[in-house]
């Protein structure tokens, strides 16, 4: 493993452990940084920094968008679930599921629409 790999390792490591260390303390503040798209930020970085090349980049920040949008309900639908009385587990395993079935469904609807990724 190279230096620039374990740099990136830390780093990219180092952003999980800040969000859970701040949730601990301030959830209100650990959500703000979470939603934040850092491991975007961080894959563009390394990406550019590694290939400079600025299509390929263009082409992974298009693609994540699309497949953002079908992780965006499992934020809604684990909180319900565990309010509703679910274990952490079960909750858990079935938003993975259906995040799941909603990336099949997103690449099914963007080979209909035509779009290319």
């Amino acid at each position: 493993m190279t230096a620039f790999q374990i740099l990136k390792f830390l780093l990219s490591a180092a952003v999980i452990v800040v969000v859970t260390e701040v949730a601990k303390r301030n959830n209100f503040a650990a959500s703000i940084i979470h939603s934040l798209p850092l491991t975007s930020l961080l894959a563009f970085i390394w990406l550019y920094t590694e290939k400079k090349d600025t299509e390929l980049i263009a082409s992974h920040a298009f693609g994540t968008f699309w497949f953002v949008l079908p992780t965006l309900p499992m934020f809604l639908v684990l909180p319900i679930l565990l309010r509703r009385g679910w274990g952490f587990w079960p909750g858990l395993g079935l938003c993975i599921l259906g995040t799941f079935l909603l990336y099949l469904l997103t690449m099914w609807l963007l080979r209909v629409a035509g779009v290319r990724l």
